[in-house]
């Protein structure tokens, strides 16, 4: 599926898009200072993706440490015994938060209105809805892969709680599991143009002992558009079990 993601990818690489700052040889300057929106708030338009597979397999990759109940740990270790066997996006299922950010080959794109940011995922073809119009939870939340996510500013940082998930999705591709208890708090930074800085904490106290913290970058495809990826894992299972 990588594959089919750089083939989709290269169509609209290097396509000049307006507004993106540029230097004296025309390519896009990733240090000019973050855009802003008309009423001020930072911009975080763009199409951004991980930029490399540190944090894809472990978000406690910097040493992070991880305090799990027993549950969760037998889980876990089974999960890294097996080498991830059984995660969801093997029958295309989706992935969940943070992991959806970090596959390396599939960049997101944030699309900002002054009440809903939307992030679309480039893998799957998922989206998210991030409302940041002033209202509250809902008062019954269906459990869902990616959530219910409420947004508001905090200065020049994007603070984000997300509750009512389901318990399917894995936070990272090495398989640190979560219950439906899990309340998420992101924050999301733009440093400058072409850089932002994200924090991830988890609360989950049916999965861990204590709220645990991650950190990493995410980097501006410049001049790029996300184009459609279709997981199509259940026709290679068919024409398996055909031979």
């Amino acid at each position: 599926m990588i594959v089919l993601s750089g083939t989709a990818s290269a169509q609209w690489v290097n396509f000049p898009l307006p507004g993106t700052p540029r230097t004296p040889d025309g390519k896009p300057n990733l240090a000019a200072p973050a855009p802003k929106t008309a009423d001020g708030k930072p911009d975080l338009s763009g199409v951004w993706r991980n930029p490399d597979a540190k944090y894809l397999n472990n978000l406690a990759a910097d040493g992070v440490q991880v305090s799990f109940t027993p549950w969760a740990a037998a889980l876990y270790k089974e999960r890294q015994e097996s080498f991830s066997k059984g995660r969801p996006s093997e029958s295309c299922l989706p992935h969940g938060i943070p992991d959806a950010m970090m596959v390396t080959a599939a960049p997101f794109k944030f699309v900002q209105t002054p009440s809903v940011i939307m992030i679309l995922y480039e893998y799957q073809n998922r989206f998210r809805q991030i409302f940041t119009d002033g209202r509250g939870f809902p008062n019954e939340m269906t459990p869902a892969w990616l959530g219910y996510s409420i947004g508001k500013w905090d200065g020049d940082t994007l603070v984000v709680d997300t509750m009512g998930f389901n318990d399917q999705t894995w936070l990272d591709d090495g398989g640190h599991p979560h219950s439906d208890a899990l309340h998420v708090t992101e924050r999301f930074r733009r440093r400058d143009f072409g850089h932002m800085d994200f924090e991830i904490t988890f609360d989950d106290p049916k999965a861990y002992t204590r709220p645990w913290t991650a950190s990493l970058r995410f980097d501006l495809l410049a001049d790029n558009e996300i184009m459609e990826w279709v997981c199509e894992n259940e026709k290679d299972a068919a024409r398996s079990v055909g031979k």
